[in-house]
């Protein structure tokens, strides 16, 4: 079994994958990820419904640079992917990877669902993170 990404970022639930952001006390405003340390006291964390829409995306078509990215590829072995921003209405953007074969299927506003992706990392072993797809 994988390890999460980071602790308190996403929960995996009978209704399926939810992203947890913060909700500020004073405000009402939602930051993703959920703030830590001394500013998690100010903000409550709320599930993120799992449904949202694509706002924007682009095609990652070079490797990252390391670090920070770990993943366990190289220059020759890296496969471009899906990178984009989903918007959850009345609560928050959420950016993340984009589970699609071809960028020609995705088109802004097409309903997005939150999904969990295993992604082996040349240090820390497989992680399982989240991305969104088609919601179908």
């Amino acid at each position: 079994m994988s390890q999460v990404v980071a602790e308190g970022v996403f929960v995996e639930g009978a209704g399926g994958p939810r992203m947890i952001a913060g909700r500020r006390k004073a405000d009402g405003e939602i930051r993703f990820p959920m703030p830590s340390g001394a500013d998690a006291a100010l903000y409550d964390a709320i599930e993120v419904t799992g449904e949202g829409r694509l706002w924007s995306y682009t095609m990652q078509r070079f490797r990252p640079k390391t670090p920070p990215y770990i993943g366990d590829d190289d220059e020759k072995s890296f496969k471009p992917f899906a990178l984009g921003y989903v918007e959850f209405p009345g609560q928050v953007i959420i950016e993340g990877r984009i589970l699609v074969d071809d960028i020609a299927d995705l088109k802004i506003g097409q309903p997005m669902r939150v999904a969990i992706e295993k992604f082996p990392t040349s240090s820390r072993g497989e992680l399982s993170t989240y991305a969104f797809e088609p919601a179908t």
